[in-house]
């Protein structure tokens, strides 16, 4: 029977995750871990008094594991993410339009290092997009 559930059934495979296509948490956990380490000690992030003053409240450690929960949940992982809104983890820190580029390229640049393909790049990069507006704070 031509048209049939079972053959439609064949032709449908399942979208797989980002979190899949990037190889699962424990990559996924050493992105972070690196990206972490590279922002926690990037001198113009640090020059913002807000931020450098949260470096010494916030341990990186406790920071790579709610980051790691956050990007986990965001790409499809098993992972819950049970911390703070952007808006509110970060509305104290008045961010600067020119401290997210820097965060972004940073970003970008800890991808290139563990060789993430570019469609998964992209995915990535659009999805710390959406934070934009929470996390920088308008003029």
């Amino acid at each position: 029977m031509t048209g049939s559930v079972g053959a439609l059934a064949q032709d449908e495979t399942p979208a797989v995750s980002l979190f899949d296509r990037l190889g699962g948490l424990m990559p996924l956990s050493v992105v972070v871990s690196d990206f972490i380490d590279v922002v926690v000690t990037d001198s113009m992030l640090n020059a913002n008094p807000a931020v450098d003053a949260s470096r010494k409240v916030v341990p990186a450690p406790y920071l790579k594991y709610r980051v790691t929960a956050m990007v986990c949940e965001a790409t499809g992982g098993p992972c819950t993410y049970q911390g703070r809104d952007m808006k509110s983890a970060h509305a104290h820190l008045n961010i600067t339009a020119a401290e997210w580029d820097q965060m972004v390229m940073l970003f970008k640049e800890v991808l290139a290092k563990h060789q993430v393909p570019e469609t998964e790049t992209q995915e990535l990069l659009d999805i710390v997009g959406s934070t934009r507006a929470d996390i920088v704070a308008t003029p």
